[in-house]
């Protein structure tokens, strides 16, 4: 809707006229009817004495009504030029006014085709980027392949081979071919590698002062790169090639394996402690109890164990992280992870949560209102319920030692 003129202007108000016509009649002191007798005898030495002092006051009326008469007639154009040059800003102004709109709405439209185009430009730039990472990861995991194979004497020839097959190691969720995606997954889902390493840090203090530290599931390598920084000697394991690869062009000690048979590879007593983050979420029950069990066996007395998964009790996490990721094999549950490690032998077993969802996204509670009496303070409390099931923490770390 187009914007109002401005209000028109209040014009002067025109010349008052109203005695002009009557002063020009009485201005003149003009003697009366002539009488007879005495009476006239008076009148005429009147006249005589006072005519030279009326003649002064003729001329004094005389200019100042000429004066009015000008001043009436020069205020009369004045007003009616002032009413002239009114009705001209008008036009001129709502032409104007006309202008700007449509120069405004021309800038809008402008601004929404631009946004638009920034919009798409953005998007295409967000698509090559992860294109991009997915083909120079690809490009690493056959890099990596060809030199497997040529290690154990096949031949890498272009054309299809005749017959025979090769096929990923047993136990990977992923084809090894497939394994770039993975970290592709990682890094728009979980969060970059600086993201990582600030959530990680945070169990820094449980590893001071040890050594030996394996990193089971080790990723990208954020929690090994963090121990090298504190001095504290460190190795990761993990089934995803490309993962282990990331990890190697940081310099860091890394292996692709399994990590059950990694751990039983190893001395007995031979760990200064084990980490795991976000990992016993992707193992079956029968692993993980094993993997647990040789967890025990490895760790020198002392060692601390930690692992760090989904909180499935926070239905949130549960509906936004954990079903996200399709090599997730099942959801546990902190008590049932707190009695495998006791189960299994550790002690001084807890668990700390982490990750708190923000209290400005949870459930709000109403204030109180007396005109409703009890129902505020029911409804809040049904409120806090659940808020605990929905956004309660995130994440979890199962912590334990081994006696």
């Amino acid at each position: 809707m187009a914007d109002p003129l401005p209000p028109r202007p209040a014009a002067a108000p025109p010349p008052d006229r109203y005695q002009i016509e009557r002063l020009n009649t009485l201005y003149d002191l003009k003697d009366g009817p002539r009488r007879r007798g005495l009476r006239g005898v008076l009148d005429r030495v009147r006249r005589i004495l006072v005519a030279p002092l009326f003649a002064r006051q003729r001329e004094f009326n005389a200019t100042l009504v000429d004066h009015l008469n000008r001043n009436a007639t020069v205020g009369t154009e004045v007003h009616l030029a002032s009413e002239r040059t009114i009705d001209w800003f008008q036009r001129t102004m709502g032409t104007t006014l006309d202008e700007m709109r449509r120069y405004q709405h021309a800038l809008l439209a402008r601004d929404r085709r631009s946004d638009s185009a920034v919009a798409m430009l953005a998007s295409a730039h967000e698509e090559l980027r992860a294109s991009l990472g997915v083909l120079h990861q690809a490009t690493q995991n056959l890099k990596r392949e060809v030199m497997r194979l040529a290690e154990n004497g096949v031949v890498v020839s272009a054309a299809p081979a005749a017959s025979g097959t090769v096929t990923a190691p047993s136990g990977s969720q992923l084809d090894p071919l497939d394994s770039h995606k993975y970290v592709g997954f990682e890094d728009q889902f979980r969060g970059s590698q600086d993201d990582i390493r600030q959530r990680v840090s945070e169990y820094l203090d449980i590893f001071q002062g040890g050594s030996d530290v394996l990193d089971i599931g080790c990723g990208r390598g954020e929690f090994l790169s963090l121990l090298r920084e504190r001095g504290i000697s460190a190795r990761g394991v993990d089934l995803n090639g490309a993962m282990v690869d990331v990890c190697r062009e940081h310099g860091l000690d890394a292996s692709e394996a399994d990590a059950l048979t990694y751990l039983r590879s190893l001395p007995d007593g031979s760990l200064g402690g084990i980490f795991a983050a976000q990992v016993i979420e992707h193992l079956e029950p029968r692993y993980l109890t094993s993997l647990l069990d040789a967890a025990f066996d490895k760790l020198r007395p002392g060692a601390p164990i930690v692992l760090e998964t989904i909180n499935p009790a926070c239905w949130f996490a549960f509906f936004e992280s954990y079903i996200r990721d399709i090599t997730h094999v099942r959801a546990i549950h902190p008590d049932t992870i707190k009695y495998l490690l006791i189960a299994t032998g550790f002690q001084h077993a807890e668990i700390r949560y982490r990750a708190p969802y923000p209290e400005h996204d949870k459930l709000q509670k109403l204030a109180s209102q007396p005109s409703l009496g009890d129902s505020v303070e029911t409804l809040n409390a049904n409120v806090e319920k659940i808020n605990r099931l929905l956004f309660t923490y995130l994440d979890y770390a199962a912590i334990a030692r081994r006696p």
